[in-house]
């Protein structure tokens, strides 16, 4: 078998059809890397009759040191435990890469470690890919590490909720009672939920700039949505954005409407008992007053909250969003965030599960909350993230992790050494700005 390069037509035909596809193995991802300096390359391992057995999207840039880093964005697509397949494959590929004077190539495939639940445990007799590590081991690959944090360049952690040839009532069933309390509050709320155009793109700029001063990290400019956009959004379909929103005229008539049905079953009440008191407790008839009234008491304390948020803010008003990545065989939740003076509203739950549904609608095999940690302990400062994703119901993903497959020693070291004093000048000047 030889390496080739492939036509952008036989490599999606060949990558589309693999277990481990995602829209990190795209031509339209590679494409959108070279406008941050990286080359793509898209290469094949064929047999004698051209039948295509491995391939990937591999990325490269040059180094200050004048040699190219190299990276296959979730790895390589192939079968990670046929260790004659994977060791011809990387024989090949580091031929391929000496020869553009590459350093190292690094991967972080998109293989579960050992399957576990909900809860992070690990699951028993459940799927186990403990070859497919040792084959990457045996061949020379260098492991990051059983990382529990988010310390790779993408996450070894992630939390994902099956939805293949499932209802939105069987996931519904599955959900923290809060959730779902929350997600039909929302509802009820006129909280809704729409995709946003490429011209929209400055709103959901203006969302992450504020979560970003928020959570305190440095938020993307504007022209690289404009880009990811541009690559993979419109007729493309791999980049969706949705916002949550709050109709708050439509939610005032709504609210109006509640307080005009409890006025009404009060004088109802009040009519019934005036004409004939002997036939209604007296008891209860004060006590359903009463109830009425406070409903009428806190629905007028709502309706003035909500008619100055609308004084102030329109018709309908962006609550915050989220940037879907949908490929292959799941619906990414990739980044998002909300405005902090909408945080009551709880948008993220909202649009989180629109983007359930929508692959739940659509026949994916998953819906990606995407990154978490392995560390389940209520004291991880990030439990929250991981908690709030669990309530959704679904399972902990933990991927085999981050390899560098080393080509030239000598420079694979001065390379590492080189960019960790420029890793630690970096976040001594972000701390310095702190």
């Amino acid at each position: 078998m030889k390496l080739v390069t492939l036509t952008e037509k036989k490599f999606k035909a060949f990558a589309d059809t693999h277990p481990q596809i995602s829209f990190h193995q795209t031509k339209e991802w590679g494409e959108l890397k070279e406008k941050n300096g990286w080359k793509s390359h898209l290469l094949g391992l064929v047999d004698e009759k051209g039948n295509i057995k491995a391939g990937c999207l591999l990325l490269s840039k040059m180094t200050p040191i004048k040699k190219n880093m190299f990276y296959s964005p979730r790895g390589f697509l192939i079968d990670y435990n046929n260790y004659s397949l994977l060791k011809e494959f990387t024989e090949e590929i580091k031929k391929y890469v000496k020869k553009e004077k590459g350093i190292f190539i690094k991967i972080d495939p998109y293989v579960s470690y050992k399957e576990r639940d909900i809860n992070g445990k690990v699951v028993e007799n459940g799927e186990d890919n403990q070859a497919s590590f040792d084959n990457l081991i045996k061949l020379g690959y260098e492991h990051f590490g059983f990382n529990l944090m988010q310390d790779t360049l993408q996450p070894r952690w992630i939390f994902t909720t099956t939805t293949k040839d499932r209802t939105i009532e069987d996931v519904m069933k599955e959900m923290d009672p809060k959730t779902r309390q929350i997600l039909r509050k929302n509802e009820r709320e006129c909280i809704k939920t729409r995709e946003i155009s490429e011209e929209e793109l400055p709103l959901f700029k203006d969302i992450m700039a504020h979560t970003g001063e928020r959570r305190e990290f440095i938020d993307r400019p504007l022209s690289y949505y404009q880009e990811m956009y541009k690559h993979l959004g419109g007729e493309k379909g791999i980049l969706k954005i949705l916002i949550a929103e709050l109709h708050s005229k439509e939610l005032m008539n709504e609210i109006k409407k509640e307080i005009d049905d409890n006025q009404k079953e009060m004088k109802d009440r009040e009519k019934k008992y005036n004409e004939n008191p002997a036939k209604m407790n007296e008891k209860k008839y004060h006590a359903k007053q009463q109830e009425n009234q406070n409903n009428i008491n806190r629905l007028n304390k709502k309706l003035e909250k909500i008619e100055k948020l609308n004084k102030e803010n329109g018709d309908i008003i962006p609550l915050g969003g989220i940037l879907f990545l949908i490929y292959g065989n799941e619906v990414l939740s990739l980044v998002g965030g909300s405005y902090a003076k909408f945080m009551e509203f709880q948008s993220a739950y909202t649009v989180h599960w629109a983007g359930v549904k929508y692959a739940i609608e659509n026949n994916y095999e998953r819906y990606n909350f995407y990154g978490i940690t392995g560390d389940f302990r209520e004291e991880n400062p990030l439990y929250g993230l991981y908690s709030f994703k669990r309530d959704f119901g679904g399972q902990v993903v933990e991927l085999l992790g981050e390899f560098d497959l080393i080509v030239d020693k000598p420079f694979y070291y001065i390379y590492k050494i080189a960019f960790g004093t420029y890793r630690n000048i970096k976040n001594f000047k972000n701390h310095i700005k702190k």
